[in-house]
């Protein structure tokens, strides 16, 4: 995907954002909704709480950028939940529709995110944490790169084929 000049703070991050787009789904390629769940008796987060978790924090920083949407999982992650033994995740299929679906929308406020929206000032004041919007957007795209890794993991110890870099 083509990026029309932007500002060099950006720039980097929405090569890796273009990148992530296509790997959530390259990552999750074949995968069965019954293996997803898996733990392979460890404390491990499961491939269907990582790809969860992915999904609500494209939603979560939307909302930062001013979108009003949710995940139809929110409640299973709202407030950054950790994974929950007792609850039935959505399907993969699920959550790649809805990948489809936010991930343009962010792409757009990140594409077009001004030097001064990019120096807001957010306050968690339940965590205690204050930061600028663009320490978001980096974090953000760090943790994606984990998480789809810790995915391709999965794929090897669940007995699939490695992730396809396409």
């Amino acid at each position: 995907m083509k990026i029309k000049p932007v500002s060099n703070r950006m720039y980097g991050f929405l090569v890796l954002y273009d990148m992530h787009t296509t790997y959530y789904h390259s990552v999750l390629e074949g995968i069965t909704n019954e293996d997803a769940i898996k733990r392979l008796d460890t404390k491990a987060n499961h491939v269907a709480w990582l790809a969860g978790s992915l999904l609500q924090e494209r939603y979560e920083l939307a909302n930062l950028f001013g979108v009003e949407a949710k995940s139809s999982a929110y409640e299973l992650f709202k407030h950054h939940q950790g994974i929950k033994e007792d609850q039935k995740y959505p399907a993969l299929k699920t959550y790649e529709e809805e990948w489809d679906k936010i991930s343009p929308v962010l792409r757009d406020k990140l594409l077009n995110a001004s030097e001064e929206k990019l120096d807001k000032i957010l306050d968690f004041p339940v965590e205690g944490m204050s930061f600028p919007m663009f320490e978001m957007v980096s974090f953000n795209t760090y943790r994606e790169a984990n998480c789809i890794g810790q995915i391709a993991l999965w794929r090897r110890l669940l007995g699939y084929e490695a992730m396809k870099y396409r």
